[in-house]
């Protein structure tokens, strides 16, 4: 069960470090307004969180043949078919939704972000 929950952690950061990379080029991309740059940031980061939110409501009714992680996971380290489903579902939800808290919490800290520019009058880029 560690294993698998280690293998989980892997493919999910995996592709959350994918999603991280477009939204900081997006950032870099908008870096001429640093509060624009941060806004934007935060509402990509939030669909981010949304989309995992999504995976982990579907983690619970897809096969688990056909993740990533059982394909990651050597096979004797594989659970019996009897409660494999059950376990890699969990396993799978879980760690998606605590990614998605980890996501959540970044958008809030770029939006924060974004506040205190705007509040302070760095908008160095603006107008």
């Amino acid at each position: 069960m560690e294993r698998m929950r280690r293998v989980a952690f892997q493919t999910v950061q995996r592709a959350c470090m994918f999603g991280a990379l477009a939204i900081f080029c997006l950032m870099v991309g908008l870096s001429y307004d640093l509060r624009l740059a941060f806004k934007a940031g935060g509402i990509v980061t939030v669909l981010m969180a949304a989309i995992l939110i999504y995976k982990a409501h579907e983690a619970r009714t897809k096969p688990y043949r056909k993740t990533e992680m059982w394909l990651c996971l050597r096979k004797e380290y594989r659970p019996p078919e009897a409660y494999a489903q059950r376990v890699s579902s969990t396993v799978l939800r879980e760690t998606y939704l605590k990614f998605a808290l980890w996501t959540s919490a970044t958008a809030v800290a770029m939006w924060t972000i974004a506040l205190l520019i705007a509040l302070t009058g760095l908008d160095i880029g603006a107008r």
